[in-house]
């Protein structure tokens, strides 16, 4: 029984924000997207902590390691209310996610592969 590919932050946070941007309905390749995510942006739901622990297929701890690792690198938000969280995605998240989109799918192609096997990836995702 072969092993499952080995996944890192760098992958779950390529996940996280695939995640994020297909949920607002978008596509991250249309032309003029940079001048249009400051009205797109405010509109977006985001997902709680729990739909970004089942996206990533993972553990708690896991989870709290990848969203840390999103808000300090300044692609993602995550706001408390009410013992609710909801993490969304910032410009600089959608706009990192597009540039190393094509990066990731080279470096981690079997590790997507894997991710996506029993779920729909995001149409920009699939091969």
């Amino acid at each position: 029984m072969p092993s499952r590919p080995y996944k890192d932050l760098v992958i779950y946070g390529c996940f996280v924000l695939n995640r994020l941007v297909a949920d607002m309905g978008i596509d991250l390749y249309q032309a003029g997207l940079d001048a249009k995510l400051d009205a797109i942006l405010p509109r977006q739901q985001g997902v709680s902590k729990e739909q970004v622990k089942r996206e990533i297929k993972s553990n708690h701890f896991m989870t709290e390691r990848v969203l840390e690792a999103l808000v300090k690198e300044g692609h993602a938000t995550v706001e408390q209310s009410e013992g609710h969280y909801r993490v969304r995605i910032t410009k600089a998240g959608v706009l990192h996610i597009r540039q190393y989109n094509e990066f990731y799918r080279r470096i981690y192609q079997e590790q997507i592969r894997d991710h996506y096997r029993f779920t729909k990836a995001p149409f920009w995702l699939q091969d």
